[in-house]
C-alpha cells in the first residue's frame, strides 16, 4: 500500500517513456487502496519534458553534488547582499565548475538508461540547475526530483547572464569593517522588536493558514462532488449499457422468431399450392368421367 507522496516519487523516477503507463497503474492502485483523492491528484501530474526528467534523475542520483550547488547559491546571495564584488568573482568559477560536473554526470546517467540527450536538452538542464542555485524555491523544487518542465532564471541581481559579477563595487577592508559594524548595531534593535514582530507574524501566518485551509476544504468539497458526479455518470452508463445489451438480445431473439415464422409460412404456402394443384387435377379427372 502506497500513499500519494510515495506514488508521486515512484512516478517521476520512472523512465520517461513509461510515465503515462506508470501514472495509470499507480492511480489505479491508490484508488483500490481507498485513496480516491490521491488517485485524482496523481492523474493530474504532468509528464516531464526530457530536460525536466534529466534534472529529476540528477537530483535522485547525485544529491550531494546538487546540495553543493545549492549551498553555493547561499554564498552568492550573501556576497550580493554585502556588495562584495571580489567574493562574487571568486565564487563564479566554482559555479561553472559545479554546473559542468552535474551536466556531465547527467549525460552519463542518461546514457546508462538508454536515453539520448541533445545539445538543446543539455542546455535546458544547465539553465535549470543554475536557476536552482539562484532561487531557493527553485532549488527545493529541483531537490524534490518532481519537476515537469525545465526552469530558467533571468538574472541574479548584480550577476549578469554569463554568471559574472556586474556593477558591483569591490569592498575595501574599511568598507567591509563598516558593513560588519552596521550589522552588529542593527542586531540588538532587531531583537527588541522581534517579540512584536513574531507575534504579528504568527498571527498573519495563522490567518493565512486558516484561509488556505478553507480554500483546501472548499477545493476538496468540489473535488468530492466532481468524483461523486463522475461515479454517478459511470453508474448510469453501466446501467444504460446493460439495457442496450438486453435490447440487442431481444432484437436478435425477435429476428430469430421472425425467421422461424417466415420459414413456416413459406412451407405452408408451398403445401397450400401443392394441395390446390392436386385439387385442380382431381377436378379435371372428375370432369372427364
Amino acid at each position: 500500500m502506497v500513499d500519494f507522496e510515495e506514488a508521486a516519487n515512484q512516478l517521476y523516477a520512472a523512465a520517461a517513456a513509461d510515465f503515462i503507463a506508470t501514472r495509470n497503474e499507480l492511480a489505479k492502485q491508490l484508488k483500490a487502496d481507498g485513496d480516491q483523492l490521491g488517485s485524482t491528484r496523481l492523474k493530474a501530474l504532468r509528464k516531464p519534458t526530457v530536460a525536466a526528467w534529466l534534472a529529476n534523475l540528477v537530483a535522485r542520483e547525485r544529491p550531494d553534488e546538487l546540495d553543493d550547488l545549492l549551498a553555493l547559491g547561499d554564498e552568492f546571495r550573501q556576497a550580493t547582499a554585502d556588495l562584495d564584488g571580489e567574493r562574487l568573482r571568486k565564487l563564479t568559477p566554482r559555479r561553472h565548475q559545479l554546473l559542468d560536473q552535474l551536466t556531465k554526470a547527467a549525460n552519463s546517467l542518461a546514457e546508462g538508461v538508454g536515453q539520448k540527450i541533445s545539445a538543446d536538452v543539455g542546455q535546458k538542464l544547465r539553465e535549470t540547475l543554475d536557476a536552482a542555485m539562484v532561487d531557493p524555491a527553485v532549488g527545493e523544487a529541483v531537490r524534490d526530483a518532481r519537476i515537469s518542465s525545465a526552469l530558467r532564471h533571468v538574472g541574479f541581481g548584480v550577476v549578469d547572464e554569463s554568471g559574472e559579477p556586474s556593477n558591483v563595487t569591490p569592498l575595501t577592508d574599511e568598507r567591509r569593517k563598516r558593513a560588519e559594524e552596521r550589522r552588529a548595531k542593527t542586531a540588538p534593535r532587531q531583537q527588541e522588536g522581534s517579540a512584536k514582530d513574531n507575534a504579528a507574524r504568527e498571527k498573519a501566518e495563522r490567518e493565512q493558514e486558516e484561509r488556505e485551509q478553507a480554500e483546501r476544504d472548499a477545493a476538496k468539497r468540489e473535488l468530492n462532488d466532481a468524483i461523486a458526479a463522475a461515479e454517478a455518470a459511470e453508474a448510469t452508463v453501466h446501467d444504460l449499457d446493460g439495457q442496450l445489451t438486453a435490447a440487442r438480445e431481444a432484437v436478435e431473439k425477435a429476428q430469430d422468431e421472425v425467421r422461424r415464422i417466415t420459414g413456416e409460412l413459406d412451407d405452408a404456402r408451398k403445401t397450400a399450392r401443392a394441395v390446390q394443384k392436386e385439387s385442380r387435377e382431381a377436378r379435371k379427372r372428375f370432369n372427364r368421367l
